[in-house]
């Protein structure tokens, strides 16, 4: 049984924020990268948007591209706007060889709203649900034949947010609808994320390895802080560096004969958190973990 472990660039470089990382060039980002001994890394906004130019980047540092990001508007979009827009992304991926796409609804997300409590994120009705449910299908389903499945990322802010609204959409969608479980954004939401892989194992198809330090994080819960707020203050760190017990983890993913990415992914100010300094603590803390769960580490 084997894993790969990949990386998210938002440690080195924010899309969202530019001024985080805004002067990292991506070929540090990715020689660092390698050099911690990460195997792939998730796309960000630095990246190519071709696989021409792409690739031997990736190449020239022994890197998979592991997937990446995308914002999907299906509540507002239609099935065939949405597919018109992510295409050119879905077919990067593709000649890419991604495992997956990440996915997540951002139809009125405050994820990005500096001064909007996450008390106040979207929640959707049950009319807005069934129209959810049926979209999301619909697209899944247009994405696994195009060869690169959609792994839906519940994510704070957003209208897939908690541990109910996760089981609700993995409970009323098709098996083309898989599952990301991302650590720190469901033990933010209140949610066991160990419960949620056990359930939902048939589906688990991605996972982002994202550490919480809890006294930051009762600040945010206890004041009602929003997501960016939560964020510039710490909340967020690498594996090895929260509270999160990444060996019970990683031993209900050995049982469950996880065969997919851990991809460490710690949203950070860099001249706060040097990218590469807690990449290596991120990295070296899953390595050794999963091994001594008995998985095999394989590039």
């Amino acid at each position: 049984m084997s894993i790969k472990i990949g990386v998210s660039p938002i440690a080195w470089s924010n899309d969202d924020f530019p001024e985080l990382g805004g002067d990292t060039t991506l070929e540090q980002c990715l020689k660092e990268t390698n050099e911690i001994g990460f195997s792939g890394i998730e796309a960000g906004g630095k990246f190519p948007k071709n696989s021409r130019e792409l690739i031997p980047k990736l190449k020239k540092e022994n890197l998979k591209l592991c997937s990446g990001w995308y914002g999907a508007n299906l509540l507002k979009n239609t099935v065939k706007e949405e597919i018109l827009i992510m295409k050119n992304q879905l077919n990067l991926f593709k000649e890419c060889d991604a495992p997956c796409m990440v996915v997540a609804e951002v139809s009125g997300s405050i994820q990005g709203q500096a001064k909007i409590p996450l008390s106040k994120r979207p929640i959707l009705n049950n009319d807005e649900w069934k129209i959810f449910y049926d979209k999301i299908n619909e697209i899944s389903k247009y994405m696994e034949d195009s060869g690169v499945p959609l792994a839906y990322h519940h994510h704070m802010g957003t209208v897939v947010q908690s541990q109910e609204d996760t089981e609700r959409l993995i409970d009323n969608t098709l098996d083309t609808v898989k599952l990301l479980i991302d650590t720190g954004h469901m033990m933010f939401a209140g949610g066991d994320f160990e419960k949620i892989a056990k359930d939902y194992s048939t589906r688990l198809y991605h996972v982002h390895c994202k550490d919480i330090r809890k006294d930051i994080l009762d600040i945010a819960l206890k004041d009602d802080l929003s997501f960016i707020e939560a964020f510039f203050s710490g909340a967020f760190t690498v594996p090895g560096d929260g509270c999160i017990n990444y060996k019970n983890f990683l031993k209900v993913l050995k049982d469950l004969d996880y065969k997919g990415w851990l991809v460490v992914e710690a949203e950070q100010d860099p001249k706060k958190a040097n990218p590469f300094e807690y990449g290596k603590i991120g990295f070296n803390h899953l390595r050794k973990i999963a091994l001594d769960c008995g998985f095999e580490i394989t590039r």
